[in-house]
C-alpha cells in the first residue's frame, strides 16, 4: 500500500466525525437518486397515461373529412361545440384570402340589367350579415337545411320583426308576465293594434292555462330576471295542437345552453348583444325561424321598418362568436360558484340559479338545456343594504345588460319595469377567475352590513 492511500485510511480510520457525515451524504445522495427515481417514475406514467388519452381521442377522430364538415362546407351536426363556434358561418377557403373576409360597407352594388342576385340594395342585403347569418343558423339549428337566419340592429329590432309580423288585428298573443322589461311596452302596442294579449308566469308552466285562441306563444326562459325555466317541449306542442305559433327567447340561454327549434319552437330569438357577443360592444338580435312563410314576413318586417345591423357590428359579433364556447363554459362554471357561494350567506334570499341541484327550475332546465347561463338571481334586505353591496364591489361593473366578459350587476328595480323587490340583484357573472370573483362578491357583502 501507498504511503498516501495509507495515511488516508488511517485518516478516515482516525477521524469519526469525518466517516460519519461521508456517511450521511451517502444517505443524502440516496435518498436524492430515490426521489429522483420516483419523479421519473411519476413523469413515465403521466406519460403514459397521455398516450393512453391521446390513442382514445384519436379513436374518437372521424374517418373522413366529411364527418366534420358536410358538403357545403359547413360544420357537421355532430362536431363539439367548440368546433362549431370557431368555425360557423365561415366562407370557403381562396388563396390569398382571410378567413373571415372583413366588414363590406355598401349602401349599394353594381345592379345592370335586371336586378337579380343576393345583393342589390344595403338595406336589403350584405354580404357580412350573410356570414354571421350562416354562423348563427349553424349554431342555433345545426343539420336543419330548412331553417333561415335574419339578423337585426337589436333584440328588440328582433322581438318586434316577429310579433309584428305574424300578428294581426283579432289576434290573441301569450306573453310571459315575468320576462324582459320592455315586454309591457310591446304588450301596450299590440294593443293599440287591436291585438289581445294574454299573460301568465313562465314557472310552472303557467302559459299553458291562457292557450286557447292564441295565435302565437311567447316563452322567455330562463325568464330575465327572475331565472324562472318552463318546458320548451311540453308548450310547443301544446301550442302547434291549438295552431299557435311558438317563438322563444333565446338571449340568456345561448344556442350553446338550448336550442329552441329542436325542442319544438317555430322560431328562436336573441338579443346578440349579450352573451353571444360577450364583450358590450355590439347592439344586435337575430331570429332563426325553419318555416318560409312565416320567415318571408319577418324579412319583409325588417325590409319595411330598417331595422338592419352595420357591417362593422355584424363583423364584430361575427367575429365574437369564435371564442362563445369558452366564454359560456367559463362564465357557467363561475356563475355556479358564486351561487353556492351566496347560497351559504344568511342575508341572501330569493337566490336563483337554474345550475343549482336545489333551485325551483334545475328539474326542468338539466332537462333542455347543456349549460345554465351566466346570471345569478338574489335579493338583498333593502334597498340601502342593496345599493351598499354594488358599491363595495371592485370586479364587477354596476351596468345594465349581461353576458359580457366584464362582470356587472345591477338593482334591478331602479328601472322600474320589472316585478321585483327594491334589493334584488341580477350579477351577470364574466370570465374574471372565479376565486377571484367569489372573493370580491363576499366581501361586498360584509362591507356593505357595515
Amino acid at each position: 500500500m501507498s504511503d498516501s492511500a495509507t495515511s488516508d485510511a488511517g485518516g478516515a480510520a482516525g477521524d469519526p466525525t469525518r466517516a460519519t457525515g461521508d456517511a450521511d451524504e451517502a444517505k443524502d445522495a440516496a435518498s436524492r437518486a430515490t426521489g429522483a427515481a420516483s419523479r421519473a417514475t411519476r413523469a413515465v406514467d403521466e406519460v403514459t397515461d397521455a398516450v393512453d388519452d391521446a390513442a382514445k381521442a384519436l379513436d374518437k377522430v372521424p374517418d373522413t373529412e366529411d364527418e366534420v364538415t358536410d358538403t357545403a362546407g359547413r360544420v357537421a351536426v355532430g362536431a363539439g361545440d367548440g368546433t362549431r363556434a370557431v368555425r360557423a358561418g365561415l366562407p370557403e377557403p381562396v388563396k390569398h384570402e382571410p378567413t373571415l373576409p372583413g366588414p363590406v360597407f355598401a349602401a349599394h352594388f353594381h345592379l345592370p340589367g335586371d336586378p337579380t342576385g343576393p345583393y342589390t340594395y344595403g338595406r336589403d342585403e350584405n354580404p357580412t350579415w350573410t356570414l354571421l347569418e350562416r354562423a348563427v343558423g349553424e349554431l342555433e339549428a345545426p343539420g336543419q337545411d330548412g331553417a333561415e337566419t335574419l339578423v337585426f340592429a337589436s333584440g328588440m329590432a328582433a322581438i318586434s320583426a316577429v310579433l309584428f309580423s305574424q300578428l294581426r288585428t283579432g289576434d290573441v298573443c301569450v306573453l310571459p308576465d315575468d320576462g324582459y322589461q320592455v315586454l309591457p311596452l310591446v304588450r301596450a302596442q299590440l294593443e293599440a293594434y287591436g291585438i289581445e294579449v294574454r299573460t301568465a308566469p313562465t314557472g310552472g308552466d303557467a302559459q299553458l292555462d291562457v292557450l286557447d285562441g292564441a295565435r302565437l306563444l311567447w316563452i322567455e326562459t330562463p325568464s330575465n330576471p327572475g331565472l324562472d325555466v318552463c318546458d320548451i317541449r311540453r308548450l310547443a306542442e301544446a301550442a302547434h295542437a291549438r295552431g299557435a305559433l311558438v317563438a322563444v327567447d333565446n338571449t340568456l340561454a345561448t344556442p350553446l345552453g338550448q336550442r329552441p327549434l329542436e325542442l319544438g319552437a317555430d322560431f328562436a330569438v336573441a338579443s346578440g348583444t349579450k352573451q353571444l357577443t360577450g364583450h358590450g360592444d355590439v347592439l344586435l338580435g337575430y331570429v332563426v325561424g325553419r318555416d318560409a312563410e312565416a320567415m318571408a314576413a319577418v324579412r319583409r318586417w325588417r325590409k319595411i321598418v330598417g331595422a338592419i345591423p352595420g357591417p362593422m357590428e355584424a363583423w364584430l359579433a361575427h367575429r365574437s362568436i369564435a371564442t362563445l364556447q369558452m366564454r359560456v363554459d367559463r362564465q357557467s362554471a363561475t356563475a355556479l360558484a358564486v351561487a353556492e357561494a351566496l347560497r351559504e350567506r344568511p342575508e341572501v334570499a330569493g337566490l336563483r340559479y337554474p345550475g343549482l341541484p336545489d333551485d325551483p327550475s334545475h328539474e326542468i332546465a338539466a332537462r333542455q338545456m347543456r349549460r345554465f347561463g351566466c346570471v345569478v338571481s338574489f335579493t338583498l334586505p333593502t334597498r340601502a343594504r342593496a345599493d351598499g353591496f354594488l358599491d363595495a364591489l371592485r370586479l364587477v361593473d354596476d351596468a345594465t345588460s349581461f353576458g359580457g366578459v366584464r362582470s356587472t350587476a345591477e338593482r334591478r328595480g331602479r328601472w322600474g319595469g320589472d316585478a321585483v323587490p327594491e334589493g334584488f340583484i341580477r350579477l351577470s357573472v364574466g370570465a374574471e377567475d372565479p376565486e377571484d370573483l367569489v372573493a370580491d362578491v363576499l366581501r361586498a357583502l360584509d362591507a356593505s352590513s357595515a
